[in-house]
């Protein structure tokens, strides 16, 4: 968002490709174990043994896909079979071990039929599992016994190519040994601060961190604020960048506060544009003066918060503010936005909404105003057609568990004014808990053991990708815990599996270009996970800022049916490491995947297109996008004939599509005479539909000739009045 605000009364290859992208070499598991201390007492763990062993195959596709391929711990390399059947894949171990499991992770062409055969010789084959059902994406298969040889033994392939595999990794012991154990569990660090009701000193606390956080926009403090369930009173949190603050109950009303969380733009000279990267979550509040402020920007969420008054989403002053998101909430007051230009509410109860100003949108909100964009600006869905809220650390008990709420479709309302809320309970001893220093291999050893990740507030420098690979595994950050990624590689890529939940953290782009940043699924990903989608919430991506940094495309989404709820991809406008060129970076989001919904989606400032979206019955509800502000000139900006990279584009080939809620605004203060052709861009379908756009030129800088695609009337002037589509076509 802008410095000074107004004051508002490349086409990928086709899913079909089968070569996938090169990936970063994953050093040898074994070898990172060896540098890691075993837990006292704790069970041993089955070591990978297949990596950088001899592979031999029954055929090869081409010269760029050998059997070693599978066995060499890189995820963007892969053996492919002849097209006919049977096909073998076999590794030697080298030695005869233990054997504990096999992962098989599949290109696009997967076995329908195979069978895991184990042998002492090479030559006489027995059967360790079998079956005629296989899904493809990423197997893992339970297998027992002792073996030197390990193969997959396909005999019905599932597409017409032949088989194709990325990695085939083998897990067990050798000599009845097994590698050291990673411990899940253990003390969450220094910056994570744990309170109870009696804890004396809570308010200097508060007080001290924000001393430090309220203006540290780009600084290297990160901390977390729980508290026990309980009720504290005399509290006024004032929370600042990188700073978390939650309770540990089940529910919001386990820990209440007779006092307030309060985010104001005093450091900024009431301007609240810029408060960026902070959280509330899972408290109840009962305002001392019967109103919470809340007065932020993208990057701020608050969620499972019940307010017992009214909140106010404006700085003192009523000064400029670019929010926001609220989900799973109860605000038994009214809502006062005031001066936000634009805000997200999903699936919640509210006493009231005052006012609007440009685009302010709500589904499965019970309270909410009614739909009457443009005048009122409100867009209104009744429900929200898939959700699953965000994980969050509580405590049963004196222990620490991680609740994963479950999926609900057509959501209305919160999960917990009713009672307990529905999901899975997951305990600390099955997280890794990742503190400052830990390294990328150590994480992916951490993940191939079966934890999933808990990343404590701190800076996390990885050297190699952090590869998730097993269903339904969380990765959950504290206290905004940033990720950036070394020497240009991608800093995590997902599966393409069923359920896994990333949520709260930051990555950052290092200096050196990553082509991506976040990957869920590989190319050519295809299963369907409708029924246990992966979720991605409150995961922020910046590139530049905080120091030169720069990606080619931040996001890409290539699973089906994955939700993207609540994230800023931004390419800094301020800050350090900031230029045309100095922070290049093309491509906001990229969904390839069908059956993607994105609630709460800001995409900012990039080179070349912000969003681009390929797959089938994709939905946004809300969408918020600043186009670069440092184009030097529309030479910079030309997309062949047409004037400006639309802010969000659905390609051709898409037959089915729906948006709600969606605004571009310009502000190309280097060159105000800059013009776009649109803001939107999309293909002239019956499926492809959109409701309530708008297109702002904030402050004359910069004019957009049309809303979408040749649709819509154009902005003039310099007085900051939105140009409106209420629905297309």
């Amino acid at each position: 968002m802008p410095a000074v605000g107004i004051f508002p009364l490349a086409t990928p290859p086709p899913r079909a490709v089968r070569k996938g992208l090169v990936g970063a070499v994953v050093t040898a598991l074994a070898a990172a174990l060896l540098a890691l201390t075993p837990a006292a007492k704790a069970e041993a763990a089955p070591v990978l043994l297949s990596q950088g062993k001899q592979a031999t195959a029954s055929s090869q596709e081409h010269y760029g896909t050998p059997a070693g391929s599978a066995v060499d711990g890189d995820p963007g390399t892969r053996w492919s079979s002849a097209a006919a059947d049977p096909q073998w894949l076999s590794v030697d171990l080298g030695a005869p071990a233990a054997l504990d499991r096999v992962e098989l992770s599949w290109e696009a062409a997967y076995a329908k039929t195979y069978r895991i055969e184990l042998s002492s010789n090479g030559t006489d084959w027995s059967t360790a599992y079998s079956t005629t059902t296989g899904a493809g994406g990423v197997e893992n298969v339970d297998v027992s016994g002792t073996a030197r040889y390990v193969r997959m033994l396909g005999t019905a392939r599932a597409t017409g190519y032949g088989y194709s595999l990325w990695e085939f990794k083998i897990f067990g012991s050798t000599d009845g040994e097994t590698g050291p154990v990673i411990p899940g569990g253990g003390d969450l660090g220094p910056n994570v601060h744990i309170f109870d009701p009696s804890t004396p000193g809570i308010q200097a606390k508060l007080d001290q961190v924000f001393s430090e956080q309220e203006s540290a926009q780009f600084g290297s403090g990160r901390h977390a604020f729980f508290f026990k369930p309980g009720t504290y009173n005399n509290i006024n949190a004032q929370i600042g960048f990188y700073t978390q603050i939650a309770g540990l109950g089940l529910n919001p009303d386990d820990t209440t506060f007779n006092g307030d969380v309060t985010v104001d733009a005093g450091w900024f000279n009431g301007n609240a544009t810029q408060n960026f990267w902070r959280s509330a979550e899972n408290l109840a509040l009962n305002p001392v003066s019967g109103t919470n402020r809340w007065a932020v920007s993208q990057a701020a969420s608050f969620r499972r918060m019940h307010v017992k008054g009214d909140l106010n989403l404006a700085p003192n002053g009523y000064g400029w503010a670019s929010g926001g998101y609220i989900a799973d909430s109860k605000i038994d007051g009214q809502v006062g936005p005031y001066s936000q230009q634009q805000w997200y509410t999903r699936d919640s109860t509210i006493g009231g909404w005052t006012n609007g100003v440009w685009n302010m949108t709500f589904s499965g909100v019970e309270g909410a105003p009614a739909n009457s964009f443009p005048e009122p600006r409100y867009t209104t869905l009744d429900t929200t057609p898939v959700s699953r809220e965000k994980p969050f650390l509580y405590m049963d008990g004196g222990e620490f568990k991680v609740f994963a709420p479950a999926k609900r479709t057509n959501a209305r309302g919160t999960t917990w004014a009713n009672g307990t809320p529905q999901g899975t309970s997951i305990p600390l001893s099955k997280f890794y808990v990742v503190k400052p220093g830990a390294t990328a291999t150590t994480i992916n050893a951490a993940l191939e053991q079966g934890l999933n990740l808990l990343f404590t507030p701190g800076i996390y420098h990885v050297d190699r990708t952090i590869n998730v690979n097993r269903a339904d595994t969380v990765v959950l950050g504290l206290g905004l815990a940033t990720i950036i990624p070394d020497n240009g590689v991608t800093a995590m890529k997902v599966a393409d599996v069923d359920g896994v939940k990333l949520a709260g953290f930051l990555i950052d782009a290092g200096p050196v270009n990553s082509p991506t940043l976040l990957e869920v699924g590989g190319q050519g990903a295809s299963i369907d996970h409708s029924a246990n989608p992966t979720t991605v919430q409150d995961v922020y991506v910046r590139v530049g800022g905080a120091g030169a940094g720069k990606a080619t495309t931040s996001i890409v989404v290539n699973s089906d049916d994955v939700i993207v709820d609540h994230t800023w991809v931004w390419r800094a406008d301020h800050g350090e490491g900031v230029g045309w060129e100095t922070n290049r970076a093309d491509y906001g989001v990229r969904v390839n995947g069908d059956d993607v919904l994105a609630t709460g989606l800001f995409v900012e400032h990039f080179n070349k297109y912000d969003v681009e979206w390929y797959g089938e019955r994709g939905k946004t509800i809300f969408y918020q996008n600043e186009k670069a502000y440092d184009a030097p000139n529309q030479a910079a900006i030309q997309n062949g004939d047409t004037k400006g990279y639309a802010a969000y584009r659905v390609d051709d080939s898409v037959n089915t599509h729906e948006g709600w809620g969606m605004g571009s605004y310009s502000n190309y203060n280097v060159d105000p005479t800059i013009r776009q052709d649109h803001g939107f861009k999309a293909p002239v379908k019956p499926g492809v539909k959109f409701h309530s756009l708008l297109v702002v030129s904030l402050g004359g800088n910069g004019h957009y000739n049309h809303v979408i695609n040749d649709t819509g009337s154009p902005t003039s002037g310099t007085s900051t009045v939105p140009s409106t589509v209420v629905s297309y076509p």
